[in-house]
């Protein structure tokens, strides 16, 4: 089978061939490190990780780098209002971007490059562009030169003259620019100094970067002047991606890269996130149930933080946190329930799906670990589903389409669910063990392509829907402790206290005990 992958660039979908044979160069654009994640930000990080896993799944060498925008004008901003400084808002939310993506089981990329990191390749590639004449000095800034590029605008679709001014986007007003500009499309590489702000040396005097620029230097510095696969959210097509290939291309002459990939936007309820909406949902109030079940309500975003009420800080989360609560993997579920290229709407009733697939596809997970020595699992067996493997393998071949890969799972997952009750309740299986640990191996195996895990267990407030399996395990060996003192009463107690948290217990003939969740 063929890796056939949709590339934004030629707008159709053809078969991936890497630059190196066995090798793939991929960058990502990452986040401006001013504030937390969002649901949006969670989208797309889950995506390009699934994108990654796979390509490492077929047998890929994969070189993965991503970059965090540790300057910029939202930074400084912030750093103002909290009275702090643009290095440390910088540092403080990295650190809270990978306390969320670790959470969601994103695996880490083998280099982050930083703007601030990078200032010699940023003004190397400027003075490029600058002896070329694709780039001009104009009162302390340096702008690009969009009319020199003739193939500007050949990502985007759109042509010049429909273009907006101020395309260099971000915070500088139209009015200050456009008297430093030959052309209203053109674009800032380097600005000048402003003060009270930080600033570099460079040629053309004190000052600091443009946003496109910054990426145009870190892939080149982290992965070449040509790179495989170049991904980011469709916000980012134009102007950053278009502005991206116009300053590497120019300065190379060679593409930047082969295949251009975005993924879609997440929606709310139909809307489009914002926080003047009352519907900006971090991806940490949505795993610690921090956000209101009725969406359109959700209180403005805290300055500096959360968006919906401030975390409990110390003790245990109440109960109607608790049931909001989403597990990081039913997150990931709901992601990929979608294909990459699909809008998908956040709602109760998607989050409420996922919660429940994902449940089920837990319980097949954990059916090995369950029932495995009890079925006499030969541990050095791994064996898979020659079937469903190629099913999984035929779905993500076709543009990475994730839904129909995670119907596989659900297949098998709910082969073994049943074999599971199946077993509890009657001690043997339909299935032989041997046929069920090759369905359980393969669960196992594709799931954790897509990175889809079964979670370590924690304490009591972080377990979802109630008690985690080892808890469960401890109250069991405390009947087990009660009855063989003869202290039935308290047996009793436990049984119906797991009962009434829907849990069953069912005693063995050889004195063990199985249970499973209601």
């Amino acid at each position: 089978m063929t890796l056939t992958l949709y590339n934004s660039l030629t707008r159709r979908e053809s078969p991936f061939e890497p630059l190196e044979p066995g090798k793939v160069r991929m960058y990502c654009c990452g986040v401006t490190v001013y504030d937390y994640c969002h649901v949006g930000h969670a989208r797309a990080y889950i995506v390009w990780d699934m994108v990654r896993r796979y390509l490492m799944w077929r047998g890929y060498d994969v070189r993965y780098v991503q970059n965090f925008t540790d300057i910029d004008d939202k930074i400084l901003d912030r750093a103002r209002e909290t009275n702090s400084t643009m290095e440390a808002v910088a540092e403080r939310f990295i650190e809270e971007y990978f306390v969320d993506m670790d959470k969601l089981n994103i695996l880490r990329a083998d280099e982050y490059p930083r703007a601030t990191h990078t200032m010699d390749g940023i003004k190397r590639l400027i003075h490029e562009l600058e002896n070329k004449g694709y780039a001009y000095a104009s009162g302390g800034d340096v702008y690009y030169n969009v009319r020199q590029f003739a193939d500007y605008g050949k990502l985007s679709g759109r042509k010049l003259e429909e273009m907006q001014a101020g395309a260099s986007g971000r915070l500088e007003t139209a009015e200050i620019e456009a008297q430093k500009k030959q052309d209203s499309s053109d674009f800032a590489l380097w600005k000048s100094a402003k003060p009270g702000e930080p600033a570099w040396d460079s040629s053309w005097g004190k000052g600091r970067p443009g946003w496109h620029i910054e990426c145009s230097a870190m892939v080149r510095d982290c992965l070449g002047e040509t790179i495989d696969i170049h991904c980011g959210g469709s916000d980012l097509t134009f102007p950053h991606h278009e502005n991206e290939i116009a300053q590497s291309e120019a300065a190379t002459g060679k593409s930047l890269a082969n295949y251009w990939m975005h993924n879609a936007f997440v929606t709310v309820n139909g809307k489009k996130m914002s926080k003047s909406l009352h519907n900006f949902i971090t991806i940490r109030d949505l795993l610690e149930g921090n956000w209101s079940g009725d969406l359109e309500s959700n209180p403005p975003a805290a300055q500096g933080g959360h968006g919906g009420t401030a975390p409990t800080q110390g003790g245990s989360k109440n109960e109607s946190e608790k049931s909001k609560a989403v597990e990081p993997m039913a997150v990931r579920l709901f992601v990929l329930m979608a294909q990459y290229r699909s809008q998908i709407d956040f709602t109760e009733e998607a989050i409420a799906s996922a919660r429940n697939g994902w449940n089920t596809i837990n319980e097949g997970l954990l059916f090995g670990l369950r029932y495995g020595s009890q079925l006499n699992w030969d541990v050095e067996k791994t064996g898979q589903d020659s079937k469903a493997v190629q099913e999984f393998q035929s779905a993500m071949d076709n543009d990475f389409n994730t839904p129909g890969a995670v119907t596989v799972l659900f297949e098998l997952a709910k082969e073994l669910g049943k074999e599971g009750n199946v077993l509890v309740h009657q001690g043997k299986t339909e299935i032989s063990p041997e046929l069920l640990q090759q369905k359980w191996v393969t669960l196992v195996s594709l799931a954790g392509v897509l990175g889809l895990e079964v979670q370590p267990e924690g304490d009591s407030s972080d377990a979802v829907d109630g008690l985690s399996d080892g808890e469960i395990e401890v109250m069991i060996q405390q009947r087990k402790d009660a009855r063989k003192a003869r202290d039935f009463a308290e047996g009793d107690r436990i049984r119906n206290e797991l009962k009434d948290k829907g849990i069953t217990l069912i005693d063995q003939k050889d004195g063990t005990t199985i249970w499973h969740r209601s």
